[in-house]
């Protein structure tokens, strides 16, 4: 007999990084635990280095129609699911060219904000047979322009929407012409706490809907979400992550990250309701997890109301 404090979690982006990190607390805690993987290859390599109880289902998130096959899947199948982990993220840092799904969809905004929330709308089901059902959603501190990170470069700003509203084939969310790598993540990630707003808008505060940042999270091997930036300048990545690791020790460790995360999937001390955690710098290569304000773009429950209508119009095109 499955364990009654165990939680049913299905979990994107687990196969690296903080969500790897995470992964392995939960699987560790006897959790049942399914971690969507980008390709059979990925799927066998993350199974072998955890528990025999992980499951994992196959999905390129870059591709709405897979995602909406496994979202048909594991409603057919019916079990209940305690949280939703929308962890997976892509950042081409850098790029000044975008790159596109098979659905026409500039590539950091398929991954990291459509393909969550096409997986939030189909597996509300499964989410409302738990008892005590949350959804996590991993955005990061760059949405805010007022935030350290958040200050380098072009800022997250959304604009009217122009990107969307015109429809597949947009480079970027606010319409400009051309393409930022930088702005675009910054910009998708804004779009993830506006993604969380309007769930828990839609749900009426009935569970908690809990965006969160880990901060900036650099590997010694791998560079996190920077690994995307060594085809075009990894000398210059490779200084950055020296500094901001080593000298300045502002950086967050993926094994830190992945426990924070693990928290926030389990912690019952969560309020029901729209939530949002940063894992903040306090001292010399410290950091709390605290509640915090978003941006006030952020916000804006009415811009979150037209992101997720937007959005849902380039999904009902799949």
């Amino acid at each position: 007999m499955a364990d009654p404090a165990s939680q049913r979690v299905l979990l994107t982006g687990g196969s690296s990084g903080v969500g790897f990190e995470a992964a392995k607390v939960l699987s560790a805690q006897g959790h049942q635990l399914t971690i969507v993987c980008r390709n059979p290859a990925t799927a066998d390599q993350t199974r072998s280095l955890l528990p025999d109880s992980v499951h994992t289902l196959i999905c390129d998130l870059a591709d709405l129609a897979a995602v909406a096959t496994i979202c048909s899947q594991l409603v057919d199948r019916g079990t209940a699911l305690d949280a939703l982990v929308l962890n997976a993220g892509l950042q081409y840092a850098g790029a000044s060219e975008a790159q596109f799904s098979v659905q026409g969809i500039e590539l950091t905004f398929a991954v990291n904000q459509l393909a969550h929330q096409l997986m939030a709308m189909r597996l509300l089901p499964l989410l409302r047979k738990a008892a005590s059902p949350r959804v996590v959603i991993t955005a990061s501190e760059v949405h805010n322009p007022s935030s350290g990170a958040g200050k380098v470069g072009k800022p997250a700003d959304l604009g009217d929407l122009e990107g969307l509203r015109a429809g597949a084939g947009f480079a970027m969310v606010n319409g400009s012409p051309g393409f930022d790598g930088n702005k675009a993540y910054k910009d998708s990630k804004l779009c993830n706490v506006l993604m969380a707003r309007e769930l828990n808008r839609q749900l009426e505060g009935a569970l908690p809907v809990i965006a969160w940042s880990p901060g900036l999270v650099i590997t010694r091997n791998s560079g996190g979400f920077f690994r995307y930036n060594k085809r075009s300048n990894p000398l210059g990545m490779g200084a950055f992550a020296f500094v901001a690791r080593d000298l300045l020790r502002i950086t967050e460790s993926p094994e830190n990250a992945g426990r924070l995360l693990a928290q926030l999937v389990c912690d019952p001390k969560i309020a029901p309701g729209f939530n949002y955690f940063t894992n903040k710098v306090v001292s010399f290569g410290g950091h709390r997890l605290e509640p915090t304000d978003t941006s006030a773009e952020g916000a804006d429950l009415q811009k979150a109301r037209e992101l997720w209508q937007l959005s849902e119009q380039l999904i009902s095109l799949t």
